[in-house]
C-alpha cells in the first residue's frame, strides 16, 4: 500500500521558518504547521567570570576583557591632558626629586629616619613585569627591606589593579596583595596624574609630604605626585617587552622633555626632605 501522497509546494529553505543558525535546503508543506524548534540552553553564566579568575590565578592581570584593557594601556585620556598641560606651563612637575635604576638603589632605613611615615609604589615596571601579578624576583630583598622600615605603611596606587574602570569589584587587587605579602593596593576611580590624594591620605592617615612616591612614568607617576606634595622617586623601567609600542614611543618623548627641561634650569618643586633624601640613594644595589 502506497503512501498517502500530501500536497507539496516549492523547496524553500528552512531557516526562513524555523530561525536555525545555518540554513538547510528542505521540502516544506503548505498545508502543515510545523512546530517552532526547541530554545537553545542558555551559554553558562560564570564563563566570563571562571575565565578572568583563572588568568588571575594564574599571575596575569586580567581585570576586563582584553581589547579594552589594551587600549586603556595605549591611551591614558588623563596622561595626554596633563602633558599639554606640564609641557606649557608647568614642566616642573615633570621633574622627580631623584631617579634610581630601580627600587634596590633606595636606602629605604635612611629613608625612614628623615619622617616619612609610607611609601607609594607603582605596579607595572615598578615592582612587577606589565600585566603581572608576581613581584620581579630581583626586587624581593628591597621591598622586604622597604617593609621592614614601613611596617603597614606600604601600598601600591596603579592605573591597573585597584583603579575601578579597570578593576571594578576589586578581585586584581586582592590577587595583588595575596602574591605580594604585606602590599596593600589603594582603590581609586581616577587615573593618574588625575584625581586627588585623599584615598592615599585617608589610608595612611598623614599627609602626601610624609610620604614616598616611587613609579616609572613621568606623565603619570612623577606628575602626580609632586601635584600632591609626595617625594617623588623615578625608576627605570626593567621590562619592555611586554609593552605596547605607543607607550615605549611615550617613555622616550618623556626622557627628551625631562632631559631638555633640565637643561633649561627648571627644577623639581621643593620638598622640606629633600636635601636629606638626596643622600639616601645607595651607590650599589647590594
Amino acid at each position: 500500500m502506497s503512501p498517502m501522497a500530501l500536497p507539496f509546494t516549492q523547496t524553500q529553505p528552512l531557516s526562513s521558518h524555523l530561525h536555525f543558525p545555518n540554513p538547510i535546503t528542505r521540502v516544506v508543506s503548505s498545508s502543515i504547521d510545523l512546530p517552532p524548534p526547541p530554545p537553545s540552553p542558555p551559554p553558562p553564566s560564570t564563563g566570563r567570570r571562571e575565565k578572568r579568575r583563572d588568568r588571575i590565578e594564574m599571575g596575569v592581570s586580567s581585570s576586563t576583557s582584553s581589547w579594552r584593557r589594551a587600549l586603556g594601556q595605549r591611551f591614558n585620556r588623563e596622561g595626554a591632558a596633563s602633558f599639554l598641560g606640564v609641557a606649557v606651563t608647568e614642566p616642573h612637575l615633570a621633574l622627580s626629586h631623584l631617579s634610581v635604576p630601580d627600587i634596590r638603589w633606595v636606602d629605604w632605613p635612611a629613608i625612614r629616619r628623615l619622617g616619612f611615615r609610607g611609601v607609594v609604589f607603582d605596579k607595572d615596571n615598578t615592582l612587577t613585569t606589565p600585566y603581572s601579578l608576581a613581584l620581579w624576583p630581583p626586587l624581593s630583598p628591597s621591598l622586604r627591606l622597604c617593609q621592614a622600615s614601613f611596617p603597614g605603611s606600604v601600598a601600591v596606587f596603579s592605573n591597573s589593579a585597584g583603579l575601578k574602570q579597570y578593576d571594578p569589584d576589586g578581585a586584581e587587587a586582592k590577587a595583588l596583595e595575596e602574591a605580594i605579602e604585606g602590599i596593600r593596593v589603594v582603590k581609586h576611580e581616577v587615573k593618574k596624574p588625575s584625581g586627588t590624594a585623599e584615598d592615599i591620605e585617608r589610608y595612611f592617615g598623614c599627609p602626601a609630604s610624609l610620604l614616598v612616591m616611587v613609579g616609572d612614568r613621568v606623565f603619570t607617576d612623577v606628575v602626580y605626585g609632586n601635584k600632591h606634595g609626595f617625594l617623588t622617586i623615578l625608576t627605570d623601567p626593567f621590562n619592555l617587552s611586554g609593552e605596547p609600542f605607543i607607550v615605549k614611543q611615550v617613555r622616550k618623548l618623556e626622557r627628551l622633555l625631562v632631559n631638555y627641561w633640565r637643561k633649561k634650569g627648571h627644577q623639581p618643586p621643593k620638598h622640606d626632605l629633600l636635601a636629606g633624601a638626596q643622600r639616601c640613594i645607595k651607590v650599589s644595589p647590594l
